[in-house]
């Protein structure tokens, strides 16, 4: 896999997709956040665990944010659950650096690499405990609708946002 194709670098960070270099960082930046904020629930740990296969051998894609050294800073994912729906989940920034742009441009990578796909529908669920993470989503075309989704995996989802592209 490539870099995503439209994506600019910002201070040297790149968006890049999965490499097994990285596994290990796709857990510790995720379970950072969820520690902190919530519970770590049983899907988080199957989805962190093996990446692999839970995100990418159905047709999903995960991202990173690397420096010019090859260091993962921030990591989202595509989960496909079929009939051209994504997921967009597991967006995490290294806390150390959050506020700094690389959530946008994890953000950008994603829409990016979404639009390649042949999707009908990229939704994410989060929580309202997140307030900076609600605001990127907001700004780039993600609208709110009634939580939790159904089927929702996640008892901290009390956040449903469903991405309409821009006109």
């Amino acid at each position: 896999m490539s870099e995503p194709s439209n994506i600019p670098s910002t201070d040297g960070v790149r968006v890049v997709d999965y490499a097994p270099q990285w596994r290990q960082d796709f857990a510790r930046l995720n379970l950072e956040w969820l520690e902190r904020w919530f519970v770590v629930e049983p899907i988080d740990r199957v989805v962190l665990g093996d990446p692999e296969t839970h995100l990418l051998a159905d047709g999903g894609r995960v991202l990173f944010a690397v420096n010019a050294a090859g260091q993962a800073l921030g990591t989202v994912a595509l989960k496909h659950h079929g009939d051209g729906i994504y997921e967009l989940t597991k967006m995490a920034v290294d806390s150390r650096l959050r506020g700094g742009g690389i959530g946008r441009l994890l953000m950008l990578g994603v829409l990016d690499a979404y639009s390649g796909l042949d999707g009908r529908e990229l939704f994410l669920e989060s929580s309202t405990k997140l307030a900076p993470a609600l605001k990127l989503y907001e700004s780039v075309g993600f609208r709110h609708y009634p939580a939790p989704r159904p089927g929702s995996h996640y008892v901290r989802a009390d956040v449903h946002m469903i991405w309409h592209r821009p006109e």
